[in-house]
């Protein structure tokens, strides 16, 4: 489906009287099946219940989830085309790799509302000979490059998790990216690249099955008390991690607006204890409280990568 196909005729006023009354698109950044599509299409599932109209999921990946956001910036701002985007497309791309960002987020999006945290894991094969990521560091730091590390592609959150963690611990990997997906994992599997930088919600299936064994994580899980963050393991610096949420283009009509922000926070409640199980961090934040996060984490990135070197001052 095309974007910007669906439309309607008539005086503004009207038609934000009878907002929904024809499906809206959502457009997801990513391939179908990437965990990130999962969690937008259960999203859209509860936000047909609570907005009473279709949905219609409309995968669009490329560039770190640049594509399909810019797509939406691009789109009629009626809303009926809506993105489920997140960091990487909003931050660490628009920061390590600003030319292939043609949109100004806080100009051109329209936050709508928060959906959930994606705690990001270092992971290697079980039958790998690192059983601690100081294991592995320690044979990173003694063969240079040797070590691939597959990632949802240049300028993703994981791949500046890798480059942070290169610049605190001395170490050089070869950078293996993706479009994000499966293939991120099933190149750690088949033996392709030696660790993966991905979510914990992706890896833990593998993990249950005894074929990973992730060495450390983003965000303390409770329910996982024995896998490490990089502050415990006594680095000073903190690394952020992926998060999402619903954006339109921006000037949407406040009165679609009023329909929207609601049904959303709604939509992301009714989803938590399904986002939580799968192991992410499901927590709803209103348009303001995502538009504070996206400034206040904009900085903090940008300043990191001055002093990693991924960013010129």
């Amino acid at each position: 489906m095309t974007l910007g196909l669906i439309g309607i005729v008539g005086p503004t006023a009207s038609f934000a009287q009878r907002y929904p009354d024809h499906p809206i698109q959502l457009v997801i950044p990513n391939p179908p099946g990437a965990n990130m599509d999962i969690m937008a299409r259960m999203l859209a599932e509860e936000l047909e219940k609570s907005l009473g109209a279709r949905i219609i999921p409309i995968n669009k990946p490329g560039a770190s989830t640049v594509l399909g956001t810019d797509a939406v910036v691009r789109a009629k701002k009626d809303g009926y085309t809506l993105v489920y985007t997140g960091a990487s497309a909003l931050i660490y791309t628009l920061i390590s790799n600003p030319g292939v960002v043609h949109y100004d987020p806080p100009r051109d999006l329209e936050p709508l509302g928060f959906h959930f945290i994606f705690p990001t894991t270092i992971t290697v094969r079980a039958d790998s000979p690192w059983k601690t990521f100081a294991e592995l560091i320690d044979y990173a730091k003694k063969n240079p490059g040797k070590l691939r590390v597959s990632t949802t592609g240049v300028g993703s959150s994981p791949h500046f998790m890798v480059e942070m963690i290169q610049s605190m611990t001395g170490t050089q990997f070869t950078h293996v990216p993706f479009e994000g997906g499966d293939s991120v994992i099933t190149a750690l599997l088949g033996g392709h690249v030696e660790i993966t930088c991905d979510g914990f919600a992706k890896v833990k299936p593998h993990v249950d099955a005894g074929k990973l064994r992730i060495l450390l994580i983003t965000n303390k899980l409770p329910a996982f008390p024995g896998i490490p963050t990089i502050a415990e393991l006594g680095y000073k610096q903190s690394i952020p991690t992926a998060w999402f949420g619903v954006y339109g283009p921006a000037g949407l009509p406040e009165d679609v607006k009023k329909v929207l922000v609601p049904a959303i926070e709604k939509a992301v409640k009714a989803t938590k204890p399904r986002i939580d199980a799968l192991g992410s961090i499901c927590e709803y934040k209103s348009p303001a409280e995502l538009r504070k996060l996206w400034d206040e984490e904009y900085k903090e990135i940008y300043g990191i990568a001055v002093k990693i070197g991924l960013r010129k001052p």
